[in-house]
């Protein structure tokens, strides 16, 4: 079984992220890796405070700026405390969301300069990129329908349809400009059909 490698899983609300990350899990320790699964914002103590911040519906508007530095902030600790550590073992990192999101929903979503995330991409995570990522990419409305029932929405999830139609759109952007890392998968499928697809890609990875 060769070294970890970093993988992160993104994709708009309601695209079945940590049902998929619990089995791209079990795929890699059922070949003998060793994982760490985690999740941004957030993934050490302190990152998941600013995650709450991030997510809770509050009366003070938040600044896009203000947003963007705080899922960089956390993004910081994060790579420091769990992220780095265990690529330096040798364990397989698995990440619901990572930078990418961040050129999709502050980039696309917020209308961010992308150069201002490129920079901060830069100066936070220095070399470390993920080895690849899996766009789980579904119809937006498919998305929502599944997210509200899984309960009361954060603040994100209460945009308006325009907003993660621009979020979809720069994911989708993303993957058309590295397609050697970013992967799409169908997940508007039945969830037998999306993991047929997720296999494939991670038994192609580990027979690499």
């Amino acid at each position: 079984m060769k070294e970890g490698l970093f993988i992160t899983l993104e994709g708009g609300e309601g695209v079945g992220k940590s049902t998929n990350l619990a089995y791209i899990k079990h795929l890699i320790e059922s070949q003998g890796g060793t994982v760490i699964t985690t999740r941004e914002p957030g993934g050490t103590p302190f990152a998941e405070n600013i995650r709450q911040l991030l997510l809770e519906n509050r009366d003070e508007s938040i600044s896009e700026t203000t947003e963007l530095l705080m899922m960089f902030a956390a993004r910081a600790q994060h790579l420091r405390h769990v992220i780095q550590p265990a690529l330096e073992k040798g364990y397989w990192v698995l990440c619901d969301r990572f930078t990418d999101a961040t050129y999709a929903y502050q980039g696309g979503g917020r209308g961010m300069d992308m150069n201002m995330i490129k920079w901060l991409e830069a100066k936070v995570q220095g070399s470390i990129r993920p080895d690849l990522t899996l766009l789980l990419d579904a119809p937006i409305k498919v998305g929502m329908e599944r997210a509200s029932k899984r309960g009361k929405l954060d603040r994100f999830e209460l945009e308006k349809l325009t907003f993660f139609e621009k979020v979809r759109a720069t994911y989708l952007l993303r993957a058309e400009q590295n397609p050697q890392i970013i992967k799409i998968i169908n997940a508007a499928q039945p969830l037998t059909q999306v993991q047929e697809e997720i296999s494939l890609v991670i038994q192609a990875l580990l027979r690499k």
